[in-house]
Protein backbone atom coordinates (compact mmCIF):
# COMPACT_ATOMS: atom_id res chain seq x y z
CA UNK A 1 0.00 0.00 0.00
CA UNK A 2 1.06 3.59 -0.62
CA UNK A 3 0.95 5.54 2.65
CA UNK A 4 1.16 9.31 3.05
CA UNK A 5 2.59 11.09 6.08
CA UNK A 6 1.79 14.83 5.91
CA UNK A 7 3.15 17.44 8.26
CA UNK A 8 0.70 18.50 10.97
CA UNK A 9 -0.59 22.06 10.53
CA UNK A 10 -2.71 22.58 13.65
CA UNK A 11 -1.34 25.43 15.76
CA UNK A 12 1.97 24.35 17.33
CA UNK A 13 1.24 20.68 16.72
CA UNK A 14 4.71 19.15 16.60
CA UNK A 15 3.76 15.47 16.75
CA UNK A 16 3.95 13.27 13.66
CA UNK A 17 1.86 10.26 12.67
CA UNK A 18 4.75 7.86 12.04
CA UNK A 19 8.25 7.69 13.48
CA UNK A 20 11.18 6.54 11.32
CA UNK A 21 11.04 3.20 13.17
CA UNK A 22 7.37 2.81 12.22
CA UNK A 23 8.18 3.71 8.61
CA UNK A 24 10.91 1.08 8.57
CA UNK A 25 8.43 -1.56 9.76
CA UNK A 26 6.03 -0.63 6.97
CA UNK A 27 8.73 -0.60 4.29
CA UNK A 28 10.03 -3.99 5.42
CA UNK A 29 6.57 -5.38 4.68
CA UNK A 30 6.67 -3.99 1.14
CA UNK A 31 4.66 -0.80 1.61
CA UNK A 32 5.69 2.59 0.24
CA UNK A 33 5.66 5.60 2.58
CA UNK A 34 5.65 9.17 1.25
CA UNK A 35 6.78 11.61 3.96
CA UNK A 36 6.27 15.34 3.56
CA UNK A 37 9.56 17.16 4.08
CA UNK A 38 9.90 18.32 7.68
CA UNK A 39 6.96 16.23 8.95
CA UNK A 40 8.97 14.81 11.85
CA UNK A 41 11.25 17.74 12.67
CA UNK A 42 9.12 18.99 15.56
CA UNK A 43 9.33 15.58 17.22
CA UNK A 44 13.09 15.37 16.74
CA UNK A 45 13.07 13.17 13.62
CA UNK A 46 15.00 14.59 10.68
CA UNK A 47 14.33 13.97 7.00
CA UNK A 48 17.45 11.83 6.68
CA UNK A 49 16.16 9.40 9.32
CA UNK A 50 13.03 8.80 7.26
CA UNK A 51 15.08 8.26 4.13
CA UNK A 52 17.29 5.74 5.91
CA UNK A 53 14.12 3.98 7.08
CA UNK A 54 13.04 3.56 3.45
CA UNK A 55 10.62 6.46 3.00
CA UNK A 56 10.38 8.73 -0.01
CA UNK A 57 10.47 12.43 0.85
CA UNK A 58 7.93 14.63 -0.94
CA UNK A 59 7.98 18.39 -1.05
CA UNK A 60 4.31 19.21 -0.55
CA UNK A 61 1.30 18.12 1.44
CA UNK A 62 -0.73 17.40 -1.69
CA UNK A 63 1.60 14.55 -2.65
CA UNK A 64 1.49 13.05 0.83
CA UNK A 65 -2.31 13.23 0.78
CA UNK A 66 -2.47 11.67 -2.71
CA UNK A 67 -1.61 8.18 -1.40
CA UNK A 68 -4.03 5.34 -0.66
CA UNK A 69 -3.88 5.82 3.12
CA UNK A 70 -2.93 8.88 5.14
CA UNK A 71 -1.73 8.54 8.73
CA UNK A 72 -1.91 11.66 10.89
CA UNK A 73 -2.14 12.77 14.50
CA UNK A 74 -4.78 15.49 14.67
CA UNK A 75 -8.01 16.00 12.80
CA UNK A 76 -7.71 17.58 9.34
CA UNK A 77 -7.88 21.36 9.30
CA UNK A 78 -10.18 23.24 6.86
CA UNK A 79 -7.30 23.95 4.49
CA UNK A 80 -6.82 20.18 4.15
CA UNK A 81 -10.42 19.37 3.21
CA UNK A 82 -9.51 19.87 -0.45
CA UNK A 83 -7.34 16.74 -0.27
CA UNK A 84 -10.34 14.51 0.55
CA UNK A 85 -11.47 12.07 -2.15
CA UNK A 86 -13.56 8.87 -2.35
CA UNK A 87 -10.67 6.39 -2.54
CA UNK A 88 -8.79 7.72 0.49
CA UNK A 89 -8.44 5.96 3.85
CA UNK A 90 -7.64 8.33 6.73
CA UNK A 91 -6.36 7.10 10.10
CA UNK A 92 -6.02 9.79 12.80
CA UNK A 93 -7.71 11.41 15.79
CA UNK A 94 -11.02 12.93 14.65
CA UNK A 95 -13.27 13.77 17.66
CA UNK A 96 -16.15 14.33 15.24
CA UNK A 97 -18.88 14.82 17.87
CA UNK A 98 -17.56 18.37 18.36
CA UNK A 99 -16.63 18.96 14.69
CA UNK A 100 -19.71 19.34 12.49
CA UNK A 101 -17.91 21.01 9.58
CA UNK A 102 -15.27 18.28 9.44
CA UNK A 103 -17.92 15.58 9.71
CA UNK A 104 -19.82 17.03 6.78
CA UNK A 105 -16.65 17.41 4.69
CA UNK A 106 -15.75 13.77 5.30
CA UNK A 107 -19.24 12.67 4.35
CA UNK A 108 -19.30 14.74 1.18
CA UNK A 109 -15.96 13.30 0.06
CA UNK A 110 -17.07 9.67 0.26
CA UNK A 111 -13.77 8.69 1.91
CA UNK A 112 -13.13 6.27 4.78
CA UNK A 113 -12.19 7.87 8.11
CA UNK A 114 -11.04 5.74 11.05
CA UNK A 115 -10.60 7.54 14.36
CA UNK A 116 -7.96 6.56 16.89
CA UNK A 117 -10.16 7.60 19.79
CA UNK A 118 -12.98 5.13 19.06
CA UNK A 119 -10.87 2.01 18.50
CA UNK A 120 -12.02 -0.03 21.50
CA UNK A 121 -11.35 -3.42 23.07
CA UNK A 122 -14.23 -5.67 24.25
CA UNK A 123 -13.66 -4.58 27.86
CA UNK A 124 -14.08 -0.93 26.89
CA UNK A 125 -10.45 0.13 26.85
CA UNK A 126 -9.41 2.74 24.27
CA UNK A 127 -5.86 1.65 23.38
CA UNK A 128 -5.09 4.47 20.96
CA UNK A 129 -6.47 7.20 23.21
CA UNK A 130 -4.89 5.98 26.44
CA UNK A 131 -1.26 7.07 25.84
CA UNK A 132 -2.32 10.62 24.98
CA UNK A 133 -4.75 10.65 27.90
CA UNK A 134 -1.90 9.74 30.23
CA UNK A 135 0.20 12.60 28.87
CA UNK A 136 -2.68 15.09 28.88
CA UNK A 137 -3.60 14.19 32.45
CA UNK A 138 -0.07 14.78 33.65
CA UNK A 139 0.29 17.97 31.64
CA UNK A 140 -2.99 19.36 33.02
CA UNK A 141 -1.40 19.73 36.44
CA UNK A 142 1.90 20.92 35.00
CA UNK A 143 0.11 23.64 33.03
CA UNK A 144 -2.23 24.36 35.94
CA UNK A 145 0.68 24.97 38.29
CA UNK A 146 2.18 27.38 35.77
CA UNK A 147 -0.99 29.40 35.21
CA UNK A 148 -1.59 29.70 38.94
CA UNK A 149 1.53 31.84 39.01
CA UNK A 150 0.72 35.51 39.43
CA UNK A 151 2.73 36.51 36.36
CA UNK A 152 0.48 34.23 34.29
CA UNK A 153 -2.73 35.75 35.65
CA UNK A 154 -3.26 33.24 38.43
CA UNK A 155 -3.86 33.54 42.16
CA UNK A 156 -0.20 33.10 43.02
CA UNK A 157 -0.76 29.74 44.69
CA UNK A 158 1.97 27.12 45.07
CA UNK A 159 0.05 23.86 44.74
CA UNK A 160 2.24 22.04 47.25
CA UNK A 161 2.20 24.82 49.84
CA UNK A 162 4.99 24.95 52.42
CA UNK A 163 5.10 24.28 56.17
CA UNK A 164 2.81 26.83 57.77
CA UNK A 165 0.90 27.59 54.55
CA UNK A 166 -1.89 25.39 53.21
CA UNK A 167 -1.43 23.68 49.84
CA UNK A 168 -3.59 24.47 46.84
CA UNK A 169 -6.71 22.47 46.07
CA UNK A 170 -7.09 20.50 42.85
CA UNK A 171 -10.60 19.30 41.96
CA UNK A 172 -10.76 16.72 39.19
CA UNK A 173 -14.02 15.88 37.43
CA UNK A 174 -13.71 12.29 36.26
CA UNK A 175 -11.66 9.38 37.54
CA UNK A 176 -10.65 7.74 34.28
CA UNK A 177 -7.18 7.71 32.76
CA UNK A 178 -6.87 11.51 32.54
CA UNK A 179 -8.20 12.10 36.04
CA UNK A 180 -6.03 9.41 37.55
CA UNK A 181 -2.86 10.73 35.94
CA UNK A 182 -3.72 14.29 36.94
CA UNK A 183 -4.21 13.13 40.52
CA UNK A 184 -0.84 11.36 40.54
CA UNK A 185 0.87 14.58 39.52
CA UNK A 186 -1.09 16.75 41.95
CA UNK A 187 -0.46 14.38 44.86
CA UNK A 188 3.21 14.32 43.94
CA UNK A 189 3.32 18.10 44.21
CA UNK A 190 1.68 17.96 47.63
CA UNK A 191 -1.67 19.48 46.66
CA UNK A 192 -4.99 18.71 48.30
CA UNK A 193 -6.80 16.60 45.70
CA UNK A 194 -10.42 15.63 45.11
CA UNK A 195 -11.65 13.29 42.38
CA UNK A 196 -15.36 13.33 41.60
CA UNK A 197 -16.74 10.42 39.57
CA UNK A 198 -20.14 8.82 38.99
CA UNK A 199 -18.82 5.24 38.96
CA UNK A 200 -18.70 3.83 42.49
CA UNK A 201 -16.63 0.84 41.40
CA UNK A 202 -14.06 3.17 39.90
CA UNK A 203 -13.92 5.17 43.12
CA UNK A 204 -13.13 1.92 44.91
CA UNK A 205 -10.28 1.21 42.51
CA UNK A 206 -8.94 4.71 43.08
CA UNK A 207 -9.08 4.20 46.84
CA UNK A 208 -6.84 1.14 46.43
CA UNK A 209 -4.45 3.28 44.38
CA UNK A 210 -4.37 6.49 46.40
CA UNK A 211 -5.58 5.53 49.86
CA UNK A 212 -6.26 8.60 51.97
CA UNK A 213 -4.09 10.91 49.84
CA UNK A 214 -7.07 11.78 47.61
CA UNK A 215 -10.65 12.62 48.55
CA UNK A 216 -12.92 10.40 46.43
CA UNK A 217 -16.42 11.77 45.99
CA UNK A 218 -19.52 10.53 44.20
CA UNK A 219 -20.62 12.84 41.42
CA UNK A 220 -23.89 14.71 41.83
CA UNK A 221 -24.90 18.30 41.05
CA UNK A 222 -24.83 19.06 44.78
CA UNK A 223 -21.33 17.62 45.25
CA UNK A 224 -19.97 19.44 42.22
CA UNK A 225 -21.53 22.68 43.45
CA UNK A 226 -19.87 22.16 46.85
CA UNK A 227 -16.41 21.27 45.51
CA UNK A 228 -15.90 23.64 42.59
CA UNK A 229 -15.74 26.90 44.61
CA UNK A 230 -12.90 25.43 46.70
CA UNK A 231 -10.69 24.71 43.70
CA UNK A 232 -7.53 26.58 42.92
CA UNK A 233 -7.20 24.29 39.91
CA UNK A 234 -10.28 22.68 38.36
CA UNK A 235 -9.61 19.91 35.83
CA UNK A 236 -12.28 18.56 33.50
CA UNK A 237 -11.47 14.92 32.75
CA UNK A 238 -14.81 13.57 31.54
CA UNK A 239 -14.90 11.30 28.50
CA UNK A 240 -17.85 9.60 26.83
CA UNK A 241 -16.26 7.72 23.90
CA UNK A 242 -17.22 9.27 20.59
CA UNK A 243 -19.78 11.62 22.13
CA UNK A 244 -19.79 15.20 23.36
CA UNK A 245 -18.84 15.51 26.99
CA UNK A 246 -21.77 16.44 29.28
CA UNK A 247 -21.75 19.92 30.82
CA UNK A 248 -21.14 19.49 34.55
CA UNK A 249 -20.09 23.01 35.55
CA UNK A 250 -22.34 25.91 34.58
CA UNK A 251 -21.16 29.46 34.00
CA UNK A 252 -22.89 30.48 37.24
CA UNK A 253 -20.83 27.91 39.13
CA UNK A 254 -17.65 29.09 37.42
CA UNK A 255 -18.44 32.56 38.79
CA UNK A 256 -18.12 31.15 42.34
CA UNK A 257 -14.42 30.35 41.85
CA UNK A 258 -11.95 32.77 43.37
CA UNK A 259 -10.35 35.25 40.94
CA UNK A 260 -7.14 33.83 39.53
CA UNK A 261 -8.21 30.22 39.88
CA UNK A 262 -7.46 28.05 36.85
CA UNK A 263 -9.70 25.77 34.79
CA UNK A 264 -8.27 23.18 32.41
CA UNK A 265 -10.67 20.94 30.46
CA UNK A 266 -8.85 18.01 28.87
CA UNK A 267 -12.04 16.95 27.05
CA UNK A 268 -12.36 20.26 25.21
CA UNK A 269 -11.91 18.45 21.88
CA UNK A 270 -15.11 16.55 22.71
CA UNK A 271 -16.98 19.72 23.67
CA UNK A 272 -15.73 19.92 27.26
CA UNK A 273 -17.63 19.57 30.54
CA UNK A 274 -17.36 23.22 31.68
CA UNK A 275 -19.78 25.68 30.12
CA UNK A 276 -17.44 28.67 29.93
CA UNK A 277 -14.51 26.83 28.42
CA UNK A 278 -13.86 27.03 24.68
CA UNK A 279 -10.99 25.67 22.56
CA UNK A 280 -7.80 27.73 22.60
CA UNK A 281 -4.37 27.06 21.13
CA UNK A 282 -0.77 26.67 22.22
CA UNK A 283 -0.12 30.16 20.80
CA UNK A 284 -2.95 31.71 22.82
CA UNK A 285 -3.69 29.11 25.50
CA UNK A 286 -5.71 31.08 28.04
CA UNK A 287 -8.39 33.71 28.50
CA UNK A 288 -10.18 35.22 31.50
CA UNK A 289 -13.86 34.82 32.23
CA UNK A 290 -15.42 35.71 35.60
CA UNK A 291 -11.84 36.48 36.64
CA UNK A 292 -10.90 32.81 36.21
CA UNK A 293 -8.06 31.65 33.95
CA UNK A 294 -9.42 29.25 31.31
CA UNK A 295 -7.05 26.88 29.46
CA UNK A 296 -8.63 24.97 26.57
CA UNK A 297 -5.84 23.70 24.33
CA UNK A 298 -7.25 20.57 22.61
CA UNK A 299 -3.87 19.15 21.56
CA UNK A 300 -2.07 19.37 24.89
CA UNK A 301 0.31 16.45 24.19
CA UNK A 302 1.66 18.46 21.25
CA UNK A 303 3.66 20.38 23.85
CA UNK A 304 5.85 17.31 24.45
CA UNK A 305 6.12 15.84 20.94
CA UNK A 306 9.27 13.80 21.48
CA UNK A 307 7.52 11.77 24.16
CA UNK A 308 4.01 11.90 22.71
CA UNK A 309 4.88 10.82 19.16
CA UNK A 310 6.71 7.73 20.33
CA UNK A 311 3.97 6.82 22.82
CA UNK A 312 1.33 7.23 20.12
CA UNK A 313 3.25 5.15 17.58
CA UNK A 314 3.74 2.35 20.09
CA UNK A 315 -0.05 2.05 20.19
CA UNK A 316 -1.03 2.81 16.59
CA UNK A 317 1.59 0.91 14.58
CA UNK A 318 0.02 -2.56 14.93
CA UNK A 319 -3.23 -1.17 13.52
CA UNK A 320 -1.45 0.77 10.78
CA UNK A 321 0.27 -2.45 9.70
CA UNK A 322 -3.08 -4.26 9.58
CA UNK A 323 -4.70 -1.54 7.49
CA UNK A 324 -1.71 -1.35 5.16
CA UNK A 325 -1.71 -5.11 4.70
CA UNK A 326 -5.43 -5.75 4.30
CA UNK A 327 -7.10 -2.41 3.63
CA UNK A 328 -10.75 -2.34 4.65
CA UNK A 329 -10.67 -6.11 5.11
CA UNK A 330 -8.68 -5.43 8.28
CA UNK A 331 -11.90 -4.19 9.87
CA UNK A 332 -13.54 -7.57 9.38
CA UNK A 333 -10.57 -9.35 10.93
CA UNK A 334 -10.17 -7.00 13.91
CA UNK A 335 -13.24 -6.04 15.90
CA UNK A 336 -11.29 -3.48 17.94
CA UNK A 337 -10.26 -1.65 14.78
CA UNK A 338 -13.80 -1.85 13.41
CA UNK A 339 -14.91 0.35 16.30
CA UNK A 340 -12.70 3.10 14.92
CA UNK A 341 -14.71 3.41 11.70
CA UNK A 342 -16.53 6.75 11.85
CA UNK A 343 -17.31 7.62 8.24
CA UNK A 344 -17.43 5.49 5.09
CA UNK A 345 -18.86 6.04 1.64
CA UNK A 346 -20.74 9.19 2.58
CA UNK A 347 -22.40 7.67 5.64
CA UNK A 348 -21.91 8.08 9.37
CA UNK A 349 -21.04 4.69 10.80
CA UNK A 350 -20.12 5.13 14.45
CA UNK A 351 -23.26 5.20 16.67
CA UNK A 352 -22.01 8.01 18.92
CA UNK A 353 -21.27 10.27 15.96
CA UNK A 354 -24.65 9.42 14.45
CA UNK A 355 -26.29 10.47 17.71
CA UNK A 356 -24.32 13.74 17.68
CA UNK A 357 -25.58 14.62 14.18
CA UNK A 358 -29.00 13.02 13.70
CA UNK A 359 -29.71 15.26 10.69
CA UNK A 360 -26.67 13.80 8.92
CA UNK A 361 -27.04 10.22 10.12
CA UNK A 362 -29.46 9.04 7.45
CA UNK A 363 -28.09 11.05 4.56
CA UNK A 364 -25.77 9.79 1.88
CA UNK A 365 -23.68 12.84 0.93
CA UNK A 366 -20.97 11.29 -1.18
Amino acid sequence: MRIGLPKEIKDQEFRVGLTPAAVQSLCQQGHRVMVETGAGTGSGFENEEYERAGATLVEDAATAWAQEMVVKVKEPQPSEYGFFRPDLLLFTYLHLAAERSLTKALLESGMVAIAYETVATPDGRLPLLTPMSIIAGRLSVQFGARYLERQQGGRGVLLGGIPGVAPGTVVILGGGVVGTEAAKMAVGLGARVQIIDINVDRLGELEALFGSRVELLYSSPAQIAASVPQADLLIGAVLVPGRRAPTLVSKDLVATLRPGSVIIDVAVDQGGCIETLRPTSHSQPTYLEHGVVHFGVPNMPGAVPWTATQALNNATLPYVLKLAGKGMAALDADKDLRGGLNVSGGKLVHPAVRDAFPDLANLSLA
